[in-house]
């Protein structure tokens, strides 16, 4: 409330003035005749009724005329306003509304913010969504899509505004990362077919999504976004524990702090950390505690606790900063790094600068708590592929029966295998293949078209917009059966797959139809290749039954008939969470929205799994935006009520029961005095 609001209501002060002047009014006495008083002798009245509240009626017309005329000075400096879209000559529109749920939006909203008590930046987003669909009229078309990865549909366009409303309902935050890029392009795929002239998505979001420095958003497309609410732009710092572990008194906690604004990549310098400190508690018993250093961007730091320590801690961190849900996490043994084997010729693979192979340089570059082991050659037996959670292959000239046995049974009980095809994997000699990891042949042919669709790669997220440059010398070409039953998470302009993923039995395995030399070919120089070992690895964490995912992947429970979990807050004293077990593709999984610990109950056997802030999410930094996504003529705040029409009538409507009411008392006295 402003101050000219105040200063207008304070009018209503003066709503004394009636109640003093009835008070204060004297009437003549009304005589009455009685013949025994004249042999009394008058006396002075010694005392006598000084006031009275007459006129009853009369007064409350005062009164709230004085109370409605301070209403009315104070209207003018009321907000009583919404937010609407600007329609192109008034027709209908066809929106989507894109609503980030993930980490970041948890921050409080900016004390700016148009707000009662500074909710959070989701609640706010949620807020405008709302007043946005309660400003549509009959014919409007919405869909809802939610921008934590993966980017979800939570409505399909629509024109039942009621199912609008109630899906905005029914949404709640989390803890994923954030895919604006996949969640933009899913809303306009929603919203391209309506047959609605005026099609827009609405972006509700931070702008943080861990990648400041990609094009900015509204750009490339006849379908325009509009980003209505400035003030949840992502500002400040955060740091964040994204697991801890325990190992004998050991317990290793991963921090990660947020860059600084101006910093130009991963590596710049923050003070996020700088005065926090670490602690470890055994419910609200502090066991042990560590300062944090004054620039940690990701680390990991190593407090003691006593032997005796029981196996449900937590860890914090203190004071907290701008996103209070990642200062904690629990405390769990989840076996250490992913062990990732990497089986590669380093004649074919290397590059100018020198060094390790691409595939090994990306894996450490990437931080994803992943060990990575380089090998000679694929494995035959089932003992030495079990020490590997996941295995990339890159154009090896096919395998022998005894090692595509072995590395099917390795990949039916949880592995995960990424295979790249060249010309060496084409040239396989008698006798090898790679049936039936990938069935049929492997052909090696000048690629018939330059670049890949970027709009069939969802899977590789904004990192996907680059592959329409691809310009290999070649490509691997599968047959029908290789592909039957996968899914195409790319593909060349021409149609042809670029990247598929079949599951098999616990696993899944990812085909390329490129090899990783950089001879052949410039994807693994493109950001796509960092994007598919990033999904690459989050698969071979949740495919293998492992214990540690990103918030947003999901834990598999195959072959499991009983499957009930649980979502356990670190928080003591916070009541647990039963989660939906769902059935995709005859397997059972369980998606993770929040970090922190799971209690899984497979048939009578009990194990705890772990979802995982994702560290990107802990980058906020705002993206980057066109000026035509704030544009005006997209729409803005709009007028919802102007009350002060209707109190200035009411006031006057008071002025004219208090002229009849005057009169009428005027005359009544008159009546009753002759």
């Amino acid at each position: 409330m402003s101050f000219l609001s105040i200063a207008a209501l304070l009018v209503a002060l003066f709503v004394a003035a009636p109640i003093a002047a009835h008070l204060l009014r004297r009437r003549k006495a009304e005589e009455q005749p009685f013949p025994p008083a004249e042999l009394v002798p008058p006396t002075k009245p010694a005392a006598r009724r000084r006031s009275m509240l007459e006129d009853r009626g009369l007064f409350a017309v005062r009164a709230l005329s004085v109370l409605l005329l301070a209403a009315l000075g104070a209207t003018p400096f009321v907000n009583c306003a919404r937010l609407g879209i600007a329609r192109k000559g008034g027709a209908s529109a066809a929106l989507t509304l894109v609503i980030d749920d993930s980490l970041s939006m948890r921050a409080p909203l900016d004390q700016r913010a148009i707000s009662v008590s500074r909710p959070s930046k989701f609640t706010r987003a949620l807020e405008a969504a709302r007043e946005l669909a309660d400003g549509l009229n009959s014919g409007d078309a919405v869909a809802i899509v939610l921008a934590g990865a993966p980017p979800r549909v939570a409505l399909a366009a629509t024109t039942n505004l009621s199912a609008v409303k109630a899906t905005l309902d029914s949404i709640t935050p989390s803890d994923r990362a954030t895919d604006l890029e996949g969640a933009i392009r899913l809303g306009r795929e929603l919203v391209r077919g309506v047959p609605h002239a005026d099609r827009r998505v609405v972006l509700f979001s931070d702008l943080a999504d861990g990648s400041p420095d990609a094009p900015p958003i509204g750009e490339g497309s006849d379908i325009p976004v509009w980003i209505p609410l400035p003030e949840l732009e992502a500002k400040g710092s955060d740091c964040a524990i994204t697991r801890a572990d325990r190992s004998g008194v050991k317990v290793r906690a991963r921090i990660v702090c947020s860059p600084a604004s101006n910093a130009k990549g991963p590596a710049g310098q923050t003070s996020a950390s700088a005065g926090r400190s670490i602690q470890v508690f055994d419910r609200d018993k502090q066991l042990a505690s560590a300062p944090l250093g004054a620039s940690i961007r990701a680390e990991e730091v190593v407090l003691e606790v006593p032997a005796n320590a029981p196996s449900d801690l937590i860890v914090k961190l203190s004071p907290g900063d701008t996103i209070a849900e990642d200062d904690v996490a629990p405390v769990v043994h989840v076996g250490g790094s992913l062990p990732i084997g990497v089986v590669v010729d380093a004649a074919t693979s290397q590059v100018a600068t020198g060094g390790p192979p691409p595939i090994e340089q990306a894996l450490s570059a990437l931080q994803l708590d992943a060990e990575v082991r380089p090998l000679a050659a694929v494995p035959d037996n089932g003992d030495e592929l079990g020490a590997f959670a996941g295995i990339v292959i890159d154009d090896v000239p096919g395998l022998t029966p005894e090692g595509r046995k072995a590395l099917a049974a390795w990949v039916e009980h949880g592995g995960v295998l990424l295979a790249t095809f060249g010309k060496r994997a084409a040239a396989a000699p008698l006798g090898s293949g790679f049936d039936p990891v990938v069935p049929g042949v492997v052909r090696w042919a000048p690629s018939p078209a330059t670049g890949a669709e970027p709009s069939s790669a969802f899977f590789l997220g904004p990192s996907a917009e680059g592959l329409n440059k691809l310009a290999p010398e070649g490509r691997a070409s599968f047959e029908p059966i290789a592909t039957a039953g996968a899914d195409i998470l790319a593909r060349w302009t021409d149609g042809a797959p670029l990247l598929w993923r079949r599951s098999m039995g616990r696993g899944a395995v990812f085909a390329l139809s490129l090899p990783l030399s950089t001879d052949e070919s410039d994807f693994v120089l493109r950001p796509a290749f960092l994007a598919l070992l990033e999904r690459f690895v989050g698969t071979a964490r949740s495919r293998g039954g492992a214990r540690l995912v990103d918030v947003g992947d999901a834990f598999t429970f195959d072959g499991y008939k009983d499957v009930v979990v649980e979502y356990v807050p670190a928080q003591s004293g916070e009541p647990s969470q039963k989660m939906d077990v769902a059935e995709q593709n005859g397997r059972r999984l369980v998606v993770t929205s929040l970090a922190g610990r799971y209690v899984a109950r497979m048939d009578g056997e009990q194990t705890t799994r772990i979802a995982a802030v994702p560290e990107r999410e802990i980058d906020l930094r705002p993206r980057k935006i066109t000026d035509a996504s704030r544009a005006e003529t997209q729409g803005g705040v709009q007028p919802a009520l102007d009350a002060s029409p209707y109190v200035a009538l009411g006031l006057l409507g008071l002025f004219a029961i208090e002229l009849i009411l005057r009169t009428w008392g005027q005359r009544r006295d008159a009546a009753s005095v002759s």
